[in-house]
């Protein structure tokens, strides 16, 4: 570790006690790679990774997120109190990112979404690896706004992705599903169909002392699909992944995790009824004992920036939860 990195992580100790007692940081991470990919800029690879997650080990407590959810409950969390998570189900989770933070001591809970296991492809990857396969010239967006773009390098390729990937997000799954297949269609080569958990690698993330969450069977938004779809789409991933490890599981993350955007008061109370302990949004802030453990905030450090990452976490870790719940909002 780097003397700024060392100072830094001091600063970090000596600023938040007071602060950040009786208050839980979750971080939310994607994915982690093994070398530095530029079409996936805001992604670390796994020298980043280590290195941040070597100073979050010397600056903050990080604990297993159910142990974190019941010591928040009983009113025992220590101060500067995180915990680390991962959604999705990819493959580089427990070839890459769970291989290190075993090796630092260090634990997460991993939300897989059960319908990708075995060589499927969410449907953002198709984007970015078709995108990322096309020939260099002129791309014609086919939905959303629409309009060409010039893909050239990997910021065009980039930002058709993201433009790309605006539109897509909110639509039906089965017109958004359509979309993607057309535009794999465009290629002569098959996409990559290694990116997401094999089923045997489920219980593997478990045997190098992590944990494992539901995120349902195929990542619908919640709000886009009818109750019964959402119903079914919960309680299905969590018998999966819980015949896969033999034992219940007691932690779920909404897809995409808005709250009133992405899931709403119907979906908290199923997810409650199917048999779950805690779950987890994206909103930004801590948790503390008044936040509904149905709703727990967490915080993404997107920046790769030096001093940036330590900086946005201090921060975030002295912050309330800043969002109206689904249950607020009358969803």
């Amino acid at each position: 570790m780097t003397f700024v990195a060392s100072a830094m992580q001091m600063a970090a100790r000596m600023a938040l006690p007071l602060a950040t007692r009786g208050r839980l940081t979750i971080l939310i991470f994607h994915r982690v790679l093994p070398a530095p990919d530029a079409l996936l800029h805001d992604v670390w690879p796994a020298a980043v990774f280590e290195e941040r997650m070597r100073w979050l080990r010397g600056a903050f407590n990080v604990l297993p997120l159910d142990q974190a959810v019941q010591r928040l409950r009983a009113g025992t969390l220590p101060a500067r109190a995180a915990a680390i998570t991962f959604d999705d189900g990819y493959r580089d989770n427990v070839e890459v990112a769970a291989p290190i933070l075993a090796r630092l001591g260090l634990t997460a809970t991993f939300f897989i979404a059960d319908g990708y296991l075995d060589g499927g492809r969410m449907f953002n990857d198709t984007v970015y690896e078709t995108l990322r396969r096309l020939p260099a010239g002129e791309f014609e967006l086919p939905v959303g706004e629409g309009g060409r773009v010039v893909l050239s390098n990997a910021a065009s390729r980039r930002a058709a992705a993201d433009r790309l990937l605006a539109s897509l997000k909110y639509l039906p799954p089965p017109e958004r599903l359509r979309v993607c297949e057309a535009l794999a269609a465009r290629l002569i080569e098959p996409l990559p169909d290694k990116l997401m958990m094999d089923s045997s690698q489920v219980p593997e993330l478990e045997r190098l002392g992590m944990s494992i969450g539901g995120h349902t069977v195929h990542h619908p938004i919640l709000t886009s699909v009818s109750a019964n779809e959402a119903r079914a789409e919960i309680r299905n991933n969590k018998a999966r992944l819980e015949a896969l490890l033999g034992h219940p599981i007691a932690l779920f993350a909404y897809p995409n995790g808005g709250p009133g955007r992405d899931y709403a008061a119907e979906h908290v109370a199923m997810v409650r009824e199917a048999g779950y302990a805690a779950a987890v949004s994206t909103s930004f802030g801590t948790a503390t004992a008044t936040t509904d453990p149905f709703q727990l905030p967490r915080y993404t450090p997107w920046d790769l920036r030096p001093g940036r990452f330590e900086s946005g976490f201090v921060r975030n870790a002295r912050t309330d939860a800043r969002f109206v719940s689904a249950s607020a909002r009358g969803h």
